[in-house]
């Protein structure tokens, strides 16, 4: 009868298929699954190697290190990631930090040469956050209502941010014109055999908010969904604009929360900051598992590439390595990334 015949196609097929999985194949479906796997490898492999060259490598001291050197970056990750879901990329990310942290510190300072004109820290502090969420604004609107590519706007909006630093922010803010709000994620803490700054804590923290916004709420699903298929999530009814608008305010906030960090860690305010802020976050992402064509990746991933930048740039100083050679290794790493990525991506046709 047909039963038989159904039962044989089906045989074949999975004959069929058996030999085609092969392990390239299984390969890619896991990669694909978890996209933060091929960098947990990177950081492993990477951390072990360096451990032979320099043996103060592995020490709870030197992660440390590692984690304080890599909180400013990690935190600007965070609303990369975001943004990198959508298939959109932010290149002012770190102009609206450094813009946001001197909105803050010259609000409470006020006029140098006047005495005590300068706002309160309750008033500045939010001042400074609401800078950030409207310069992610400002991008969400070009990129939205004015329907631009992310690249180019971000571009232009980079060099606006970066304009309004310097025009606005004559000098620096030193830490004793300061009030310790401001200073309070440069303080220091143990946590067991490690002794990291409360920005690390505090960058730790966002990651984990952001994580469960992504994984548990509706706005998570439909901010992948609108970076896997931007007209199918359009015709599942999900209101698209609203949703890439919002992902951009949202990590305009966080590069504003960035800021505080960088405040405490570089203990005065300075436009100048922070110059490779930008691409220091994208490659975090990127080296993160995170895919640049939207709709794949975890905001783990992104923590996990800011350390590998941080280990490899750790490792290498350790090992007596060149500042030109550190480079060049993240460089390769940016592009062997970006490969596998495009790699995995050939899974799912």
């Amino acid at each position: 009868g047909p039963q038989v015949s159904q039962d044989t196609a089906n045989y074949d097929a999975t004959a069929e298929f058996g030999d085609r999985a092969t392990m390239s194949q299984k390969t890619q479906a896991i990669l694909h699954k978890y996209p933060w796997l091929s960098s947990t490898m990177v950081l492993v492999v990477a951390s072990i190697t360096f451990s032979f060259f320099n043996e103060n490598f592995l020490t709870p001291s030197n992660f440390s290190l590692i984690f304080q050197q890599v909180a400013i970056v990690g935190a600007v990750a965070t609303g990369q990631t975001l943004i990198i879901l959508t298939a959109g990329i932010d290149l002012s990310c770190g102009a609206i930090a450094i813009f946001s942290s001197m909105v803050m510190a010259k609000l409470v300072q006020g006029t140098p040469a006047v005495e005590g004109d300068g706002l309160s820290i309750w008033i500045a502090f939010p001042a400074g956050l609401l800078i950030g969420m409207l310069a992610g604004a400002l991008n969400g609107a070009l990129v939205t209502k004015v329907k631009l590519p992310p690249f180019i706007v971000t571009l232009g909006t980079f060099n606006i941010f970066l304009a309004l630093t310097l025009t606005f922010t004559k000098g620096t803010v030193p830490s004793n014109e300061m009030p310790p709000f401001l200073l309070t994620l440069g303080e220091y803490v143990n946590i067991g055999p490690f002794r990291v700054t409360t920005g690390v804590l505090f960058m730790i923290a966002m990651y984990l908010v952001l994580a469960f916004a992504l994984r548990y709420t509706s706005w998570g699903r439909h901010v992948y969904a609108v970076g896997d298929d931007i007209d199918a999530a359009r015709l599942a009814g999900i209101s698209v604009n609203r949703v890439l608008m919002s992902v951009y305010i949202v990590a305009g906030l966080t590069f504003a929360l960035a800021a505080w960090i960088v405040i405490g860690r570089v203990t005065v305010a300075s436009p100048n900051t922070g110059g490779n802020l930008n691409l220091d976050a994208i490659t975090a992402v990127v080296i993160g598992g995170t895919s640049l064509f939207g709709g794949r990746g975890t905001i783990f991933g992104s923590l996990i590439g800011a350390v590998i930048v941080g280990v490899f740039r750790n490792g290498l100083t350790l090992a007596g390595v060149d500042l030109y050679f550190q480079l060049m290794a993240i460089g390769i790493l940016i592009i062997f990334a970006v490969s596998v990525d495009q790699w995995i991506r050939k899974a799912r046709k």
